[in-house]
């Protein structure tokens, strides 16, 4: 493998340290263990340290200390979760100190140095965008379907709590990610070519379809949508949007001066999705019918072989 001969010396830690090692820590504890020997370019009166294997050292590294960053959230009671500030190797820091150690006399030690990565999202920012309501919207589903349920639960906690800047777009599929087994998602009916079959993740479209309504009612540029062959019972007509991994997305585009705050919960046999921003955004609100109170039964694609 391309990084045996680095793990190993990563994971191998001897109780002695003979004098031309360098000893690398985070947080108190030893991650590697490497000798100046192995490093070393022989060069006439000129010792130098080879690249090759510095740049994989530190990429093996930074794959172990790295720690994401958390956004900050707004659980189901309406109290803001502050977020987490991640962090990654100072890779300009680490090798200043790498070079002077190296080479220097006896054993060193290499405390590594850490560069934080703050949340795109923190606590200030969301009390600042959850102000004002701008777009909501609600549609209704047999919460029987204990599968279909769980899919449409899934997609919710999904995008609740995202947030979209200014500029940007948002991409249902991207956020959503896809839909397998191993991530909760469940067999429910999808079409695929046309034909109904069982599929992961069925359902979620009903998801996606209320999202472009309740986007559709802040008055945002709507950059991406798909609609069904024959009419859903959770939408009015035409104002479906299907989705599928390999096949259609929804996606919309942030046109305002404020970022915007998702809110997106599945509560009983509903689906609730209610934008927000902050006071200072100057939107123009569309005229979109309302879903009716009808238990989904089906679903159906059109112009794409497959939807979810």
């Amino acid at each position: 493998m391309k990084f045996a001969w680095l793990t190993a010396i990563l994971l191998f830690i001897q109780p002695a340290h003979p004098s031309n090692d360098l000893l690398i820590t985070h947080q108190g504890q030893t991650i590697a263990h490497i000798s100046r020997s192995d490093f070393t370019i022989a060069l006439p009166d000129t010792p130098m340290v080879d690249r090759d294997k510095y740049n994989q050292l530190i990429e093996e590294i930074d794959k172990q200390i790295y720690k994401a960053p958390v956004e900050a959230g707004i659980d189901n009671a309406g109290n803001i979760i502050p977020g987490q500030t991640g962090y990654k190797l100072y890779k300009k820091i680490f090798e200043e100190q790498f070079y002077t150690s190296f080479f220097s006399s006896g054993t060193a030690n290499i405390e590594v140095p850490l560069l934080p990565i703050h949340p795109r999202v923190d606590s200030e920012l969301l009390a600042h965008i959850r102000v004002q309501k701008i777009g909501q919207y609600v549609t209704y589903f047999n919460s029987a379907n204990k599968n279909r349920t769980q899919n449409i639960s899934l997609a919710a906690e999904a995008i609740n709590n995202h947030v979209v800047f200014p500029g940007e777009i948002f991409s249902f599929n991207k956020v959503v990610g896809r839909r397998t087994a191993e991530r909760g998602y469940l067999p429910a009916r999808v079409i695929v070519k046309g034909e109904f079959s069982e599929g992961i993740g069925g359902g979620i479209c009903q998801v996606s379809s209320t999202l472009f309504n309740a986007i559709d009612r802040t008055g945002m540029q709507i950059m991406e949508r798909y609609s069904h062959s024959r009419r859903v019972p959770y939408v009015p007509p035409g104002r479906d949007a299907t989705v599928s991994w390999y096949g259609p997305d929804f996606s919309f585009k942030n046109n305002y001066n404020q970022p915007i705050l998702i809110r997106a919960i599945r509560y009983g046999g509903q689906v609730i999705i209610t934008i927000y921003s902050s006071d200072d955004i100057d939107y123009k609100a569309r005229n979109v019918p309302q879903a009716s109170y009808q238990l989904s039964k089906e679903v159906s694609c059109s112009g794409v072989n497959t939807c979810e």
